[in-house]
């Protein structure tokens, strides 16, 4: 098992979860993060800490293209081990609440640390 991140963080990318992660697991894009999985320890502290609850067990029902996400973008995305102000939209209010942000994901990388 495993924990990954889906499309709730899409526009949102709040980074309370990399501030807790133990093993830097946490890898940025442009508009949300993705979990590594052969990094991710399964240690569950991230999960709730994410107030928009964007991270799951890949044991979830309906997980398996995040599964692929996450590990297709930990690959070419920086790794971010530090939480900071996010940098999408100031607007990430409205985002929370939006369903199916799949169609809003941005392949290109983020900043990293």
């Amino acid at each position: 098992m495993t924990y990954i991140v889906n499309d709730k963080c899409i526009k949102c990318k709040l980074m309370d979860c990399v501030e807790v992660c133990p093993v830097d697991c946490f890898y940025e894009g442009e508009n949300m993060l993705v979990i590594k999985p052969d990094e991710c320890i399964d240690c569950g502290v991230c999960e709730p800490e994410c107030p928009i609850e964007a991270i799951e067990p890949d044991t979830n029902e309906g997980t398996n293209k995040w599964v692929d996400l996450n590990k297709k973008h930990s690959e070419i995305w920086p790794n971010i081990t530090k939480k900071r102000e996010s940098d999408v939209p100031k607007d990430q209010e409205k985002w929370r609440s939006v369903k199916d942000k799949l169609k809003y994901f941005s392949d290109k990388p983020g900043k990293g640390d």
